[in-house]
Formats: structure tokens, C-alpha cells, sequence
């Protein structure tokens, strides 16, 4: 707590450099808060702080419900006053008329930089996200009573418009055999390694309908011949595997919740995922619309949304848990193979701790390798059936085009026309899907997309401390953390900030913490000055510094075989596998800091 609030301390005097405004005050409330109620103050309450900030910014003045658990004077809390009197007026609570900028980007940034970091939650909050991954489900069940007639019947003709093209080029390439499966790095229900996933031997009686284990499971067709019979156990479905539901470490508020999908399962859904992306990708109809790999776009439509307030950001709450199977089957049902081989590999139950084995009602959870592609044109067809709403006109290919540029989905980040957004907010309800509106931007200058905020088309996207602070060179992924994050302040401003942390830093490291070029594979500072060598490389002629460099060990995983044979068959691209790939696969052992010396770039 120590070194965290040094931090707080040195940012805020960064604050003050760029604002003008004093801030010993605040950080003497902030430190007799954290000694009260320890780090759920920094990581929980300053972050509610920031969320009514952006509430605040969005609708023009500050509310009476905002800044629950802080003390006012006047309208704005005490607490950052000084800040907050550069972006309202302190009689009204109303956003004044040429707000501070270096004011909002500061605020923002201390409100936010620790909302991310990733520390274990107390049980109770595990056993409540639990049951709300439950309860979401049994919601998912009942939105589906009303998910008949019209409204349907336009999810489903809206999708055709939509997806059409895309699908039957996917449904032709199944059909002509040319879906590739493949393992990806995620875990599997059953706790396989990774190279353990290349000897599994399970299928089942829903995939043996379009995916054949015979044509799938084996190198080649005479390898499956020359098997013994019934080496493969071909399950029913009340015999299949469910998925597996865990938490991972999220914030200390909630863990997220994902679900470790069944190696057959995982091993067909990339197979029909890589094809949706690639095609979607590339459509001449909606290509622009979706994203999969480039958050980009996204951020550059929300800087834009913010400078006019043209364009409106949306974010919905549980996303991929609220996609339910029943839109995926009017999605998909276009094209009967397809709808077929989607289902196949869809897992129907889950195995929740402390519920048991139940069935899902939504499409897939997150884990599923089908679960982001699906979801983003789950809601592209909604996005559109809001805007027809709002118009009152069907929706055509050319009504479609009309929206290249102003419409785009990434995941269940969706940017929309302003003017769209609030029809667009109520079909998506109607559908079951929950809008945040406390992530959701439409009336004022603020936008947020894909982790970039904006405001006025001026970029304040605060940099987060997502690990602990390293208290020993032993840490070295927190080493390593907490190094990008200083280079991440260093190219924001952050000077005072950065050579407390340049500092403390070099305490760790035995004072070997050189300046290295942004693409330096070292543990070093990264710098706007020219980086110089301490020597010369003798046999390259390159420039060397001596530093820390981050080694990890490798875990072993051998596979031998069949198995082997069946991983090189399925490699992507034209690059060769490392060589010893058969003896070493997943995530590392362990890993730690070595010192040596290394290019400064």
C-alpha cells in the first residue's frame, strides 16, 4: 500500500502541472480512505468516481444521485474540487461551456488507473458472479417467450440481408470439405495440455453427423482404418461432456466468468470461427461494419463521436451470456448445413459450481471460440432492425449501405448514429440484451469504443496499472507489468510519475535500468531522447546495453505419434513450427529476470 500510494501521490502532482489545480487535499482524503477501507477504495470506489465523471460529462450536469459515499460542497464533491470547478460550475453542477480538457484527462486518470487491476476477489463476490452467470441464464429463457411473430420473423430477414452472402459461402466451403479444425490455446473442460489435445479420442454423435471423426480425428483416412474399432468414444448427447465454468481474476469488484469448452467441441468451433471472421471480414456489404482483429476503427468513430456528437457508443452489460441459442437458429437458419454444423458444435449444458450440471438456454459463453463472431452479428442485426424501427422502412441492402462509416460492432462494443441510438437501446432490450448505460454515450462530447475515451476529439484514455506493484525482483511479470506501464506514462506526460517509478525501479533491479528503443525485447526505459550503447556487439556491430531480460521456462508436453502428426497438418501459415514444439507447448513454467547484455532495439 505503501508504494501504491506514492504513486497516487506522484500523479497527482502530475495532475496538478497540467490543470493548475491544487490537489494535497485530495491526496490527503485518499490516503485516510484507503487506510479505512483499504484497496477497495482505489480500485472500486475512485473507480465509481470516474464512471459518474463520464455520466456527468454525457448528460451536461452533475445529478444528485451522482457521487454516492463522497461529501459535497455545493454541488461537486470535496473531493477533487479543485478539478472538477475546471469542468462545472460548482453553484449548478452544470457542465461549463468550455470545460478543461488536462482537467477531464486527469480526473479520468486517477480515477481509473487502478479499476483493472487483477487481484484475487473475496469468495463472496466469486459465489455472487456465480450466480449471476445462473441467473442470467434463467433470463435468457424467459426473453425467449416473448422472441415470436414479428418481431422474429425481422430478426430473421434482417440477418438474411445481412448475412446471406457470408453464410453461403461458408455452407459451400463445408460442403466441399475445406473447414479446417484446429486446437486452440485456450483450456478444455477436461484439463487437457495442449499438445494432450492432438491425442483425444473423444467425439460425439452430434458431430459425428457432419464433422465424421473418421475424416476429422485422424491424419489421414487409413490411420482411422488401421485403429482399433471403437477406440474413439462417440457420445450421445445425455453422455457429452458439459462445459466447465470457472472465474478469473478480473478486478477486485467481480472475477469474470468463462467456460472451458470440451476438446471435440473447441476443435470444430475454430473451424467454422476463422471462416466467419475471414468472410465477414471481406464482405463487400458489411466488411466495414464488423471488426474482429482491429480495435481501430472503432477508436477512430468514437473520436469522431465526440468532436460532433454525430455518433453514439454503446456497451452492453453480460453480452455474450444474453446471445440466445434461439437467435442464433433464426441467424444461421438460412443456410440448413451450416445451422446444422453450428449446433453440433454448440455445448447445451454447463457444469456451474455449486449448481451442478445445467442446461444453458444462451448460445455459448465466453470460452467458446464461436461466441465473439456470433455475438457481433447478433447484434449488427439488431442495430438494424432499431434503425428500420426508427425510420419506419424495411431493411434492404441499400438501406445497409447507406450506414458504412456510422455503423460498426466490435464485439459488444457498437457505435451507431446518434440520432439511432435510443431506438436502437430499446429493440436490443426487447430482445433481451441489457444496455449499460452507465458505458453508453449519446448526448454530450464523451465517447468510449474498444478501450480509447474521448472527449471533444481529444483522447484521455487513462492508463491502468493492471498488476501489483513488484516489492522484489522475484516478481518478474509484475516487473515487467509495472515497466510498461511507466513507458505508457512516459509518452502521456507523466514526468514526475515516471522518474519516481525510473527510481524505484532501479532500487529492484540493482540500478541496471537503461533506456532502450520501443521494440527492445528488455526490461528498460523507453524514451523521445536518442538511446546510446554502453558497447558494441562484436560480431553484428549493434549497439548493447546491459539489462534484465525476461527468460521463462518453458513447459513440457511431449507428443509422439499420431497426435504429432495431426499438429503438423494442422499448422497455420507457411512459417515452419518451432523445433521443439512436440516436447514444449502451453503457457511457461515459470518465468524470471536475466541479466545480459541485449540490442537497444
Amino acid at each position: 500500500m505503501k508504494s501504491l500510494m506514492s504513486l497516487v501521490r506522484n500523479v497527482l502532482i502530475d495532475i496538478e502541472d497540467m490543470s493548475s489545480a491544487s490537489t494535497l487535499r485530495d491526496y490527503k482524503t485518499i490516503a485516510k480512505r484507503v487506510e479505512d477501507e483499504g484497496l477497495s477504495f482505489l480500485t472500486i470506489s475512485l473507480a465509481n468516481f470516474g464512471k459518474d465523471l463520464q455520466k456527468g460529462l454525457d448528460r451536461g450536469f452533475v445529478a444528485p444521485s451522482d457521487y454516492v459515499g463522497f461529501h459535497r460542497s455545493g454541488a461537486l464533491p470535496r473531493l477533487f474540487g479543485g478539478l472538477l470547478e475546471r469542468i462545472f460550475d460548482n453553484e449548478s453542477g452544470v457542465l461549463l461551456d468550455t470545460p478543461c480538457v488536462a482537467s477531464i484527462a486527469g480526473l479520468y486518470q486517477i480515477t481509473s488507473m487502478f479499476s483493472k487491476l487483477e487481484v484475487p476477489c473475496s469468495d463472496a463476490r466469486i459465489a455472487k458472479a456465480i450466480q449471476a452467470y445462473v441467473e442470467c441464464d434463467a433470463g435468457v429463457k424467459v426473453s425467449d417467450l416473448t422472441f415470436k411473430g414479428e418481431l422474429r420473423e425481422q430478426f430473421a430477414k434482417t440477418s438474411q440481408i445481412l448475412f446471406s452472402n457470408v453464410l453461403r459461402k461458408i455452407e459451400q466451403a463445408a460442403l466441399n470439405e475445406q473447414l479446417i479444425p484446429r486446437h486452440g490455446p485456450g483450456k478444455v473442460a477436461e484439463k487437457l495440455s495442449y499438445n494432450r489435445k492432438f491425442d483425444s479420442m473423444h467425439w460425439t454423435t452430434r458431430l459425428e453427423h457432419v464433422f465424421p471423426h473418421m475424416r476429422w480425428m485422424y491424419p489421414s483416412y487409413s490411420v482411422g482404418l488401421s485403429e482399433p474399432f471403437g477406440s474413439v468414444d462417440i457420445r450421445e448427447p445425455g453422455a457429452e461432456t458439459p462445459v466447465r465454468v470457472v472465474t478469473v481474476p478480473k478486478t477486485l469488484k467481480a472475477p469474470r466468468v468463462i467456460a472451458m469448452e470440451p476438446t471435440c467441441m473447441q476443435f470444430v468451433q475454430q473451424s467454422v470461427s476463422q471462416a466467419l471472421m475471414q468472410e465477414i471480414e471481406s464482405d463487400f456489404l458489411i466488411g466495414s461494419m464488423i471488426g474482429f482483429t482491429d480495435q481501430i476503427p472503432n477508436q477512430e468513430m468514437a473520436r469522431l463521436g465526440s468532436l460532433d456528437g454525430s455518433l453514439a457508443t454503446l456497451d452492453l452489460s453480460e453480452a455474450s451470456d444474453r446471445v440466445s441459442n434461439q437467435h442464433v437458429l433464426e441467424l444461421f437458419g438460412q443456410t440448413d448445413l451450416l445451422t446444422e454444423i453450428v449446433q453440433a458444435c454448440r455445448s447445451r449444458k454447463a457444469d456451474v459450481p455449486g449448481y451442478g450440471v445445467i442446461r444453458l438456454a444462451k448460445f455459448a459463453s465466453m470460452g467458446s471460440a464461436l461466441c465473439f463472431p456470433v455475438e457481433a452479428m447478433v447484434f449488427l442485426t439488431v442495430v438494424f432492425m432499431g434503425i428500420a424501427r426508427e425510420l419506419n422502412v424495411p431493411v434492404t441492402p441499400k438501406l445497409v449501405s447507406r450506414f458504412k462509416g456510422s455503423v460498426r460492432v466490435y464485439g459488444d462494443d457498437i457505435i451507431v448514429p446518434a440520432e439511432f441510438a435510443v431506438s436502437v437501446s430499446k429493440t436490443l432490450d426487447l430482445l433481451g440484451y441489457k444496455v449499460n448505460t452507465t458505458k453508453s454515450f449519446w448526448t454530450g462530447l464523451f465517447r468510449e469504443s474498444c478501450g480509447g475515451d474521448f472527449y471533444a476529439g481529444n483522447r484521455i484514455t487513462p492508463i491502468k496499472l493492471r498488476h501489483e506493484v513488484p516489492v522484489r525482483q522475484g516478481r518478474a511479470e509484475d516487473v515487467v507489468a509495472f515497466s510498461a506501464f511507466r513507458n505508457q506514462l512516459y509518452f502521456a506526460g507523466y514526468w514526475r510519475t515516471v522518474r519516481w517509478i525510473d527510481s524505484y525501479l532501479e532500487n529492484i533491479l540493482d540500478g541496471i535500468y537503461p533506456a532502450v528503443e520501443t521494440t527492445a525485447n528488455a526490461v528498460g526505459k523507453h524514451t523521445l531522447l536518442p538511446v546510446m550503447g554502453e558497447k558494441e556487439c562484436s560480431d553484428l556491430h549493434r549497439p548493447l546495453v546491459k539489462a534484465y531480460v525476461l527468460k521463462s521456462k518453458p513447459r513440457v508436453d511431449k507428443l509422439e505419434g499420431y497426435g504429432a502428426l495431426m499438429k503438423f497438418f494442422l499448422k497455420k501459415g507457411q512459417k515452419p513450427i518451432l523445433g521443439d514444439h512436440l516436447i514444449h507447448a502451453g503457457r511457461p513454467q515459470s518465468s524470471s529476470l536475466k541479466l545480459r547484455w541485449t540490442p537497444t532495439y
